[in-house]
């Protein structure tokens, strides 16, 4: 459902001889208007923004879209037996790599901690300044800029897509709108294949996906991927961040009073006037604020900021930009719209209001020259540093050294035996007892190894492993390939009466012929029960 919009209306404020455009935009998401749960999508049709909020979401969409598409082609050396792409989530072979970090399945903990670390840093991040997270390096934030990019370079900016939905369909519209289109499907068809390509060899697999050769599971992806790129980005756009995503309603939990949100500084901008000098001479009592509509103009949510605090914003900022912009022009300070936080917010509603009710008087907050009294309060590093951020820093931290303390102290070899259970010992033709294990010996560098494998705690014990050579002195030489696990049948016999329980504990070692590295497993040898 689509709703007809007219399009700018350009009037002077009397400040000079700077014009300021007055925007004629409504909020679609209005947070005046109790709305159903489920509304049906009134298209926005958000105004280019310039300033330094905009120039910093332009910095990280390219960060993180350069971070997103070339990754799978970087190269890292791990010598002749293991792949050499730097991040590599290799489910065949059941192995994660991360330039010269390897990660087995069993050490699936490490990717666990990782994701506990995300978990604070975004907490952390919210309880310091909101949604930043929302606001510039979501992915659906970043896909939907780079969207509205590709949008705005056809179309035009707000004025021109605006016409153009209202007039009928000429041949000029209809190309317009299926090269738009063909644009967005062509980046979300190289989304899906950039993903794909952390789960193979990136050159190889390209060449596969070109060739037709690569696996289904493969186009299937880059379909799947496609398509919802392709609709989340181009269609639902602020309804993802309001209806599907669940953080908006998380978040909520994770501020204070102390917390940075993107805030209408109605201490000072109310009352609003769109003709400050006339009001003034007229005896009215007006603020800053001169009803311009451009926050409400550039947000890719539809709302207005000026309605307060809403669960449809993602603290982008680009308001502040166009604030600024207006309040340049009119020669007045920044900060109309800021990001502030709610004991600052409060306390200069105090001094802007009598006896601390209504109605606000913005003069009460400025001084006979015109500027901001030093009463108004402002950001501090003290709305950082408090015992909230703290906790969710200290557990950030404390995650983070438990992982490289993990990854600096694990060994690259490990031991599994498995004792056999049916039947768990064999009575052999002399007298002796049997027992069989199953040996895994797991060689996690991605080089061949050799390893001597020995017994302890059984006296008089004899080792034999039927697809192994036997050393002469009773110990078994095993070699493993690299980055693979071994796995072999080992026979541990016993003569008898030399046991005094039914049960005994002994251990398995393996020792690298390098003498780099051993481990030990203990386990139990069984006896038939004495008479």
């Amino acid at each position: 459902m689509e709703r007809t919009v007219t399009v700018n209306v350009r009037e002077v404020q009397e400040s000079g001889n700077e014009a300021i455009e007055r925007v004629d935009a409504e909020a679609v998401n209005s947070a005046k208007v109790r709305q159903p749960l489920y509304a049906a999508r009134k298209k926005i049709h958000p105004k280019r923004a310039s300033g330094a909020f905009r120039q910093f979401k332009w910095l990280v969409m390219a960060i993180t879209l350069g971070i997103y598409y070339l990754t799978p082609w970087i190269r890292w050396d791990r010598g002749p037996y293991a792949p050499d792409q730097a991040i590599l989530v290799d489910i065949a072979n059941r192995r994660f790599y991360f330039f010269s970090i390897e990660i087995w399945p069993q050490e699936f903990i490490l990717i666990a901690g990782l994701l506990v670390m995300a978990g604070a840093g975004l907490f952390l991040i919210t309880s310091v300044a909101g949604r930043a997270w929302c606001g510039y390096t979501c992915p659906q934030t970043v896909w939907v800029d780079l969207f509205l990019v590709v949008e705005r370079a056809v179309e035009g900016d707000r004025n021109a897509r605006i016409k153009l939905d209202q007039t009928p369909w000429t041949l000029d519209k209809i190309t317009k709108k299926l090269v738009k289109h063909l644009i967005w499907i062509a980046i979300g068809f190289f989304t899906g294949g950039a993903w794909i390509f952390y789960f193979a060899d990136a050159p190889t697999l390209a060449r596969d996906f070109t060739l037709g050769q690569a696996a289904p599971i493969a186009y299937f992806t880059v379909v799947i991927l496609t398509f919802t790129t392709y609709v989340f980005g181009g269609f639902m756009r602020e309804q993802v961040c309001t209806y599907m995503c669940p953080w908006p309603r998380i978040q909520a939990a994770m501020l204070d009073e102390d917390s940075l949100t993107v805030t209408y500084n109605a201490w000072r901008g109310e009352p609003r006037s769109r003709g400050a000098k006339k009001s003034v001479a007229a005896g009215k009592l007006v603020g800053d604020c001169v009803d311009c509509n451009a926050c409400v103009a550039v947000c890719p949510q539809g709302i207005d900021i000026r309605d307060g605090q809403q669960l449809e914003c993602i603290t982008c900022a680009l308001c502040i930009d166009a604030c600024d912009g207006v309040m340049d022009k009119l020669g007045k300070e920044r900060g109309l719209i800021s990001y502030t936080t709610l004991l600052d917010y409060q306390h200069n509603m105090d001094i802007a209001t009598v006896g601390g009710t209504k109605p606000i008087n913005p003069a009460l907050v400025r001084t006979a020259e015109g500027k901001l009294t030093e009463e108004v309060k402002n950001f501090r590093l003290g709305h950082i540093f408090r015992p909230r951020t703290a906790v969710y820093f200290s557990l950030w931290v404390l995650v983070g050294i438990g992982i490289l303390t993990m990854l600096m102290s694990r060994g690259r070899l490990e031991l599994n035996v498995l004792h056999d259970r049916n039947p768990q010992f064999v009575t052999l033709s002399d007298g002796s007892i049997r027992n069989g294990y199953t040996v895994k010996i797991l060689n996690m560098i991605p080089e061949p190894r050799a390893f001597t494998m020995s017994i302890d705690g059984l006296p008089d014990a004899t080792m034999s492993a039927p697809d192994i050579a036997e050393a002469s002195d009773g110990k078994v030489s095993v070699e493993a390939e690299p980055d693979r696990v071994r796995t072999f049948k080992v026979f541990v016999a016993v003569p008898a009466g030399s046991l005094d329980e039914e049960i005994t504990p002994f251990e398995f070692h393996v020792v690298d012929k390098d003498g780099m590295e051993s481990a030990v497993y203990k386990t139990t040898f069984s006896a038939p029960e004495k008479k």
